[in-house]
């Protein structure tokens, strides 16, 4: 057995990556430019929808922040979103003056409970963002109809969900108003920092490339490559700095070349995973009937706590060499959202019972079967010797 640390996640990064990012060094464009609009047409060309439009972005959190200006969310709105994420999913709220709603998940799938959803629906809500768990999808087709019949816009957080689908469709091509991924280092394809919004709606789109971009009415790149005097551009609005640099699409050309075997193996590791921690005292994660539907960004288990404690499991798996992780601390447990919205742990029982409980163990590309075997082994061992 290694006796090497096993990191909680690591990116996998080929040589097609390096080689381009070279590229992009000695073509003289290493802001946005020819690479980032290249992602853009081939982001679009994998989900496969017609009319989709893509906006490359620097991260998910911007992409989700153009999302919501776009939609016209603002001061005195609401928008409704479920506890458990990770805090920007409830900060570009801010950013834009109008007050997260968060409610509680459902115990099935980890997803924010439709239910829940629709009981917090008032005269102030303007969009609800849903949020695909780990890389299962939400139930689109219940949040869609329960939005549409109140005027709601739906913003989906898809930063775990590459490749998920719902119902055979890819997330990214149901009738939402905007989906945002994202590429951070440990998602299921990278650019290091950075992430892509979708939308079919040509006004949206063309909202979000001229706030990327300093509220500017045409591109740098445009600018720069004409072969005529354009030096003029006019500023139409206080936009933001949200651009995708041309060195982090080359990396993203590539990973998104290899996505479908990148999920072929998440999937493999999954369901590997799921064999070999039946009967052991926790619960593995929920997934859809075809398993390959879920993007298998994450895999959070569930201890029993009357075995051993959520972080003595962890600490012990450390000890032993092998990374994990908690995702998430629920939003209603942090300072800020718990002081600043009056939150208790009571009003959200289905999510703070999953926290206390919940460990992610590794799963990522890079790992040979060999580190899997040893994540189960050591699993195993902790649960044994507790």
């Amino acid at each position: 057995m290694s006796t090497d640390f096993l990191p909680f996640a690591l990116p996998e990064i080929g040589e097609e990556e390096i080689a381009e990012v070279v590229d992009s060094l000695r073509s003289g464009w290493v802001t946005t430019g020819p690479k980032a609009k290249r992602l853009e047409e081939n982001f679009v060309s994998f989900l496969g929808r017609e009319g989709l439009e893509a906006v490359a972005v620097n991260s998910a959190t911007s992409g989700l922040h153009l999302a919501l200006e776009a939609v016209g969310v603002g001061e005195g709105d609401e928008v409704i979103l479920p506890t458990y994420t990770f805090t920007a999913t409830a900060e570009i709220v801010r950013y834009l003056g109008a007050t997260p709603v968060m409610v509680d998940i459902e115990p099935d799938t980890y997803n924010m409970a439709v239910s829940a959803f629709e009981n917090a629906i008032t005269d102030k809500t303007k969009a609800v963002i849903p949020v695909h768990f780990a890389g299962y999808a939400c139930e689109m087709n219940s949040i869609l109809s329960i939005a549409k019949s109140h005027g709601i816009k739906v913003v989906e957080d898809a930063a775990h969900a590459l490749p998920t689908l719902y119902k055979g469709q890819l997330i990214g091509t149901l009738d939402s108003d905007v989906t945002v991924f994202s590429f951070y280092a440990n998602k299921t394809m990278t650019t290091g920092e950075g992430g892509m919004l979708v939308t079919s709606c040509r006004d949206i789109a063309a909202r979000c490339k001229v706030m990327r971009l300093h509220g500017i009415s045409r591109d740098a790149f445009d600018r720069y490559t004409s072969t005529k005097p354009a030096w003029s551009y006019e500023v139409v609005a206080p936009g933001y700095k949200y651009n995708m640099t041309d060195i982090a699409a080359a990396i993203g050309i590539h990973q998104l070349a290899r996505l479908r075997s990148f999920h072929e193996k998440r999937v493999s590791m999954a369901k590997h995973y799921n064999k070999e921690l039946q009967g052991l005292p926790l619960s593995t994660p929920p997934y859809p009937e075809n398993i390959a539907d879920h993007a298998w960004h994450l895999y959070p288990i569930k201890i029993d706590a009357a075995v051993i404690n959520r972080d003595k499991f962890i600490e012990e798996m450390s000890a032993i060499g092998i990374g994990c992780s908690v995702h998430f601390i629920p939003l209603h447990l942090h300072p800020y959202w718990r002081d600043e919205y009056a939150l208790t742990p009571e009003m959200f029982p289905v999510a703070q019972e999953l926290f206390e409980n919940e460990v992610t163990i590794p799963l990522y590309t890079k790992m040979s079967e060999a580190d899997v075997d040893r994540v189960v082994r050591g699993v195993k061992q902790v649960l044994r010797y507790a």
